[in-house]
Formats: C-alpha cells, sequence, structure tokens
C-alpha cells in the first residue's frame, strides 16, 4: 500500500529526517510514534507532498509518488487529517465534505449518507460553520473530510490531540471499526494504551531515525511496557 525507503527531508539548512523506512501493507494499522519534534509530522508531510524529501522514495501501490504534487498523492489513494484539524472555517460541515469529494483509488464507498452514517454528529450540525463547531467536532469533520476522497490508506497526524476524553474514545471507536472494514491506516498519537487495541505495527523515531519496530501479533508480553520503554517515558 505505501512503502517508504530511505526518507530524508528538512526545513532550510535543517535535516530533521534521516533515511526513514516505514510500510503500511492492506488493511492494516501502523503508528507511528516518538516524542515530540522527533520527526513524525515532518515525515507526514514529506509523504504527502507537503515538503518535498532530500532523499530516499516514496511508493504507492508500487508507484513511485516521490516528490509528488499533494493533489497527485491524494488522487493515488492517501486521505489525509491533519495535525490541527485545519477545517474550512468559513464553509459550513456539508459544504466542507463536498470540497474533498471523489471516488479516488479506494472502494469508493464513501459519499455525503456514508459519513452522516458513520459520523451522525456531523449530520446534526450540517448547515453549521467549521469555525462553529468545537474542536472535537473539528476533528469528526477532517475525518469525513478525509473518507469524502475515498482513500485507500487514511494517514492521521495526532489523531486526538487536545480532545476531550469522550471525543478520544469516540474517535478511537470509529477507528477500530474502519480497521474492522478493511481499511489501511497510518497513525499518529500519544495515547500509548489506545493505539495497542488498534496498531498492528509501531514504528519508533527519534531524532529523525526509526530506532524500533514492534509487532502487535509478537511475543511481547506489554506492547505498552514496551513502547514506553523506546520512548523514555
Amino acid at each position: 500500500m505505501l512503502s517508504v525507503e530511505g526518507l530524508a527531508a528538512g526545513y532550510g539548512a535543517a535535516q530533521v529526517l534521516f533515511g526513514v523506512d516505514l510500510q503500511v501493507r492492506e488493511g492494516e494499522v501502523v503508528t507511528l510514534l516518538g516524542r515530540n519534534g522527533m520527526g513524525k509530522t515532518t515525515t507526514i508531510r514529506a509523504i504527502m507532498g507537503l515538503i518535498r524529501p532530500w532523499h530516499g522514495r516514496v511508493r504507492v501501490r508500487g508507484r513511485d509518488l516521490t516528490g509528488a504534487r499533494p493533489h497527485r498523492i491524494a488522487q493515488a489513494g492517501l486521505g489525509l487529517v491533519p495535525e490541527g484539524r485545519q477545517v474550512f472555517p468559513t464553509l459550513s460541515v456539508e459544504e466542507n465534505l463536498m470540497a474533498t469529494a471523489s471516488t479516488g483509488r479506494g472502494r469508493a464507498r464513501w459519499d455525503l449518507a456514508g459519513v452522516y452514517g458513520f459520523l451522525p454528529a456531523l449530520k446534526q450540525r450540517r448547515d453549521n460553520l467549521g469555525s462553529q463547531l468545537s474542536g472535537g467536532e473539528q476533528q469528526m469533520l477532517a475525518i469525513g473530510r478525509a473518507l469524502m476522497t475515498n482513500p485507500a490508506l487514511l494517514v492521521l497526524d495526532e489523531a486526538t490531540e487536545g480532545l476531550a476524553p469522550m471525543i478520544r474514545e469516540e474517535i478511537w471507536d470509529r477507528l477500530a471499526r474502519l480497521k474492522a472494514d478493511g481499511e489501511a491506516i497510518l497513525v499518529i498519537d500519544k495515547n500509548l494504551a489506545a493505539l495497542a487495541r488498534l496498531a498492528d505495527r509501531y514504528v519508533v523515531l527519534e531524532k529523525g531515525e526509526v530506532v524500533a519496530r514492534l509487532d502487535a501479533g509478537s511475543d511481547t508480553v506489554d506492547p505498552v511496557r514496551a513502547l514506553e520503554h523506546h520512548l523514555h517515558v
């Protein structure tokens, strides 16, 4: 689904990523972990074409899209839920959703009715502007907007950051439902317990390099403790 090989990137003269390797297979959930400033968001930005990689390769279903423009990455099947949500504040909920509507490269099952059924709070707020939503509602809208592209791979940067516990649990429940339905997901978040229930594989970054890889199917007795060890928390 997604293959990242030897990815190097940065900003100006400052290098942030040093040879990151990352793969997401069909139907699996992979989480990218690391403390603040370790390169997680930069990795996502380089994958999505928001910054140009210095070296390495980004392939989607075998197609080399290294350095492609963001709309080309989206057309190839990657749907992004960005850090900070970034909904369109002057558009209604429904206009936000329709702005990204596409048959995509996935199974073309997501339309307004599908998103409203999956995220019913959005239907209740369909005529409200993006700026009138709470943080949790904006995150739901960002997820719905990404689903409207009918992605083959859903990418979430800080899936539940800054949200109330009840909203966080609702988002984890929705992601679990997507996984059960075969959606491939790449997710960044700090909630190790929730990730341990959801993820198939864990990739840990430190100072722009992959320092650990864990498999949920391994013999690790306590994945949360193992992750805490690698994250030094």
